[in-house]
């Protein structure tokens, strides 16, 4: 793969033991052009989405980051985070800024350890990394992990799973997203909508340039994993392939029983891996990935974004290399994903701890536009859970756990809850729909989806989900245990929500976060290099 430097060491030790594979990123601002516009994006080794991480189940990861931004229109400062990926006793290197480390300055270099467990209890499937400061990861800073698993109990489903069958989509913006945060949050501007969407780093905009769509390629009779990531800001995707269903196997790293379906909504931070069967005629087909985005207030916040022109070409070996002559499709109505629908292939046993019950709710806050009146959804730019916006601490929370504890009566942050170790604990997100919630270090069960009935036998498990605007039994419900001592965000993947203070963490039994958690002096090195820097640099 162009870009990336990769090492196995220990190659001669049993899988139980696993793999270290070691990768180096350079992190740098690069010209790119995805959709026909050209501007600058931090990229990873050049390149947008950024170079895959594959490794076995009962890897771990080694990756050394090398920060070489320096374009003041952009954040110059990073962290990387390792989605859905549990850092089990590396709490440290989860990634987040202010809650796990100090970013990573300009001229400075960093390296990640990304602990995967061992090749029996742990983990695979879908994952993806991205940039955790502020919304840099907007400007380009993400790409796929793919942990295989030699056992795949879902492996004589399909023939064929590599890297040709990660199917990456994101929407992308013509400006950089420090000026877009910047005019957002402080200039009272609409919420940022998106220049164009991509698939695997493709796409266009309208009135722009009829870019070379992506294309996936198959063989006829072939069966195809595909492993989607939604990697948007902001933007719910609905994916479908013309003349084809496909059967879902897994949801954010977790196997659940196959599942068919004609199309399948997917939102900012989720992965699905689907098997497509590749029986059709020998010809060129139809990819489809609109978004619904706020359509109606798209036109007057900006005019270029399409959110239906979203194709892509599935190409069976044989056909030309052309579009194809059938009309583009919208999804179907009929045989639709629904979340609730999802079954693990392996359910959770019964609870047998004691249960803790969060409610959280959320608020979009009314601000003063300055003429006399309230405007409620467009210009508050505030988000809230239980009367309280996320603001980042100047010491990272992990850090002053280390250092000083924390308990509930000394000062603890509003934003900040303590939560007891082996507990289940049941959170209910109340007010508000269409916010993709990601909880770090864990999976967890959805006992109630944003549609459908409650489920606590075998509900879904997964690590991202949406949230509906009902209340009470009905509002979105999940359930995980407490089994990961560390300081764990829990906020909306949609970034610009993020930004404005949609998010709370959970410190997971703080005593023991002492005991488990031992940083290298490397990251400790952090604070001090990053408090040294100027305002523009951080």
């Amino acid at each position: 793969m162009r870009g990336v430097s990769v090492a196995f060491l220990l190659a001669g030790l049993s899988l139980v033991q696993g793999r270290i594979v070691r990768y180096s990123f350079n992190i740098a601002s690069t010209e790119v052009n995805p959709d026909g516009f050209p501007r600058n994006a931090t990229t990873v080794n050049g390149i947008m989405p950024g170079p895959v991480i594959t490794g076995n189940k009962g890897d771990d990861f080694m990756v050394r980051v090398n920060n070489s931004l320096h374009d003041p229109s952009m954040y110059q400062s990073l962290t990387i985070h390792w989605h859905g990926i549990f850092q089990r006793r590396t709490n440290y290197d989860d990634g987040p800024a202010q809650v796990t480390q100090c970013p990573i300055a300009p001229g400075h270099s960093y390296q990640y350890k990304v602990e995967t467990g061992d090749s029996e209890g742990g983990q695979s499937g879908t994952y993806w990394y991205h940039s955790h400061l502020s919304t840099q990861y907007v400007d380009g800073l993400r790409g796929a992990i793919v942990i295989y698993d030699p056992k795949d109990p879902h492996k004589n489903l399909y023939d064929v799973d590599d890297k040709s069958t990660i199917i990456t989509l994101t929407d992308w913006y013509h400006e950089s997203a420090k000026q877009l945060g910047d005019d957002w949050i402080g200039n009272l501007t609409a919420e940022p909508v998106p220049d164009s969407n991509l698939l695997n780093g493709v796409g266009r905009y309208k009135g722009g340039p009829a870019t070379p769509r992506a294309v996936i390629n198959v063989v006829q009779g072939k069966r195809y994993r595909f492993r989607i990531i939604n990697m948007s800001a902001i933007v719910p995707f609905n994916f479908t392939v013309e003349g084809h269903n496909v059967t879902v196997i897994e949801a954010d790293g977790v196997n659940h029983r196959p599942y068919e379906v004609s199309s399948i909504g997917i939102s900012a931070g989720q992965r699905y891996s689907v098997v497509l069967n590749a029986t059709q005629p020998i010809r060129n087909y139809w990819i489809a990935y609109p978004s619904n985005f706020r359509e109606i207030a798209v036109p007057t916040v900006n005019p270029i974004y399409n959110g239906t022109e979203a194709f892509a070409i599935l190409r069976y070996k044989g056909a030309p290399n052309a579009d194809p002559t059938t009309p583009q499709i919208t999804p179907s109505e009929v045989g639709v994903f629904q979340e609730y629908q999802l079954k693990p292939l392996v359910s959770p046993p019964p609870p047998n701890a004691s249960e803790n019950t969060l409610n959280l709710t959320l608020q979009f806050a009314p601000f003063n536009l300055g003429n006399g009146s309230i405007d409620a959804k467009g210009g508050a730019n505030i988000w809230k859970i239980n009367d309280v916006q996320y603001q980042p601490p100047k010491i990272p929370t992990l850090l002053e756990i280390l250092s000083n504890g924390l308990n509930q009566t000394a000062g603890l942050p509003k934003d900040v809850y303590i939560l007891p170790i082996n507990s289940l604990i049941t959170v209910q997100i109340i007010g508000d729909q269409h916010h993709p919630f990601h909880l770090h270090g864990h999976t967890f069960q959805v006992i109630q989806s944003y549609f459908g009935p409650r489920n606590e036998i075998d509900p879904p498990v997964r690590d991202t989900v949406d949230t509906s605007d009902a209340s009470g039994d009905q509002a979105v419900t999940i359930r995980f245990r407490t089994d990961n001592p560390g300081p764990w965000f829990l906020h909306c993947h949609k970034d610009w929500h993020l930004e404005a203070g949609l998010a709370v963490v959970f410190a997971e039994d703080p005593a023991g976060i002492k005991q488990t958690i031992h940083p290298p002096q490397a990251w400790r090195d952090l604070c001090d290099i990053y408090n040294a820097l100027p305002p523009s640099q951080q």
